[in-house]
C-alpha cells in the first residue's frame, strides 16, 4: 500500500485502511453464531498495502515489507508481507467473523487449498486504480487481480463445483481499499498526473475506474462489494514531511482531493446499487474516523500522531523501513503510525471496530 515514488518516497497508504465490516445483524455475535459457510462464507479483499497480506513478497519491486522490523507483533514475529506491525483490517475481519485466524495472500506459495474455500487477498501494495500507479513502482495491477481472480473461480470450480461456487461468490463479503497511492504519490508527490488532469478531472478518472472495476466483479459472480473511500492523505506523516510540516497539522490539497474523491464515490456506488439486480455495493468512509483518531488520539488509547515508530517516523516506508535503522521505537503501542504511511495494529482494529456497522448493509 504504499508506494515508492520514482525518487525513492513512497506513498501508499492506501494506505489505509482499513477496514471493515462486520457484524451487526443484530450483534456481531449473532452473525458468528449463525453457520458461517451459509451467511458470509469468504471474504475476498482487491486493491493495496492496507489489505495485502504478502502477494509483493515475491515480485520484482521494490514495494514490500516482508522483513523486520515489519510483522514484530504478528503471531510468531513474523515479516509476512503486511505492511504494519502486526495484523491488518482484512485478518480482524475474517477473525471477528468467525472464518480463521487471518486472511492469507492468493500468490503466498504456501497456501492451502482449504484457504480458498473460505478467501484470500489479491490486494498488492503500492498499487491504484490508476494503471500507471502500479506500474510506477512494478506491482500487481487491479487488472492483473481481476486474472487471479478468475483463476481463483477455476480453482474453485475445481473443488466444489459450479453450484458451491456461485454460492460462494454471491454470498462472500468482497472488498476493494484503493485511490490513496494515486492520488498521494501518482498525482500529488510525483507531479506526473497534474500535467494532464487538474483535481476535480483526475477524481472523475478514478471514480470511474473503481466503478468499471465493481462492475466486473458483478459480472464474475460477486454481489457484496465495499469499496474504501480514500483516507485523509494530508495528515500522513510522509505528506506532511515532504510539505515541510511534520510537526504541524494536516496538508490541505491532499485532504480535499481526497474528500472531492470520496463524494463522488459514494454518489457512484448509490447508482451502481439502482442499476445491479441483486447487488449491495456500500461505500465505506475511512476518512472521518481516521481523521478522528489522528486529532484526539489519546480519546482512542493512543499518543503519537506525528511521526511513525520506524526509523525517524518521518519518510521511512518499505524498504527504507528496516532493522538497520536504530532510532525505530521500542514501544508502538502508543503510535498511530508504524511507518510514514501504514497505520498500526492498535490503529487498524479501533477502525475495524468503528467499521462493524457496515456488514449490516450487505445482509
Amino acid at each position: 500500500m504504499h508506494l515508492l515514488s520514482m525518487k525513492g518516497v513512497s506513498i501508499s497508504t492506501t494506505f489505509f485502511f482499513i477496514f471493515s465490516a462486520f457484524a451487526v445483524f443484530c450483534t456481531i455475535e449473532a452473525v458468528i453464531n449463525i453457520p458461517v459457510n451459509e451467511t458470509i462464507p469468504a471474504v475476498l479483499m482487491f486493491g493495496d498495502s492496507i489489505v495485502d497480506t504478502g502477494n509483493n513478497n515475491n515480485i520484482k519491486s521494490i514495494v514490500k515489507c516482508n522483513f523486520p522490523p515489519y510483522g514484530r507483533e504478528f503471531k510468531g514475529g513474523i515479516s509476512t508481507g503486511r505492511f504494519s506491525n502486526g495484523k491488518v483490517p482484512s485478518d480482524f475481519l475474517v477473525e471477528e467473523l468467525g472464518i480463521k485466524e487471518f486472511l492469507p495472500a492468493y500468490r503466498d506459495p504456501t497456501l492451502q487449498p482449504k484457504d480458498l474455500l473460505t478467501g484470500v487477498s489479491f490486494a498488492s501494495g503500492g498499487t491504484g486504480y490508476d494503471p500507471l500507479t502500479s506500474e510506477l513502482v512494478s506491482v500487481i495491477p487491479l487488472s492483473e487481480q481481476i486474472q487471479d481472480f478468475k483463476k481463483y473461480i477455476g480453482k474453485l470450480k475445481g473443488m466444489v463445483g459450479e453450484e458451491r461456487t456461485n454460492f460462494i461468490l454471491a454470498k462472500c463479503l468482497t472488498f476493494l481499499v484503493a485511490s490513496s497511492n494515486d492520488i498521494a504519490n501518482t498525482y500529488f508527490l510525483t507531479g506526473i498526473r497534474r500535467l494532464h488532469y487538474d483535481v476535480p478531472s483526475y477524481t472523475d478518472f478514478l471514480v470511474k475506474a473503481a466503478s468499471s472495476f465493481a462492475k466486473e466483479l458483478y459480472g464474475l459472480g460477486v454481489r457484496r462489494i465495499g469499496i474504501f473511500s480514500a483516507p485523509p492523505l494530508g495528515c500522513l506523516p510522509a505528506l506532511k514531511t515532504v510539505n515541510g510540516d511534520s510537526e504541524k497539522g494536516c496538508v490541505d490539497d491532499p485532504n480535499e482531493a481526497a474528500k472531492l474523491f470520496n463524494a463522488k464515490l459514494s454518489a457512484e456506488l448509490d447508482d451502481l446499487n439502482n442499476n445491479l439486480p441483486h447487488a449491495k455495493v456500500v461505500y465505506i468512509d475511512v476518512y472521518d474516523p481516521l481523521l478522528d483518531i489522528i486529532q484526539n488520539p489519546k480519546k482512542h488509547g493512543l499518543e503519537i500522531v506525528n511521526k511513525g515508530c520506524c526509523g525517524t517516523g518521518t519518510i521511512e516506508v518499505s524498504v527504507l523501513c528496516n532493522q538497520l535503522d536504530p532510532h525505530t521505537c521500542a514501544d508502538d503501542s502508543k503510535y498511530v503510525f508504524f511507518d510514514s504511511y501504514h497505520p498500526t495494529e492498535a490503529t487498524y482494529k479501533i477502525l475495524v471496530n468503528q467499521l462493524k456497522k457496515y456488514v449490516n448493509n450487505f445482509l
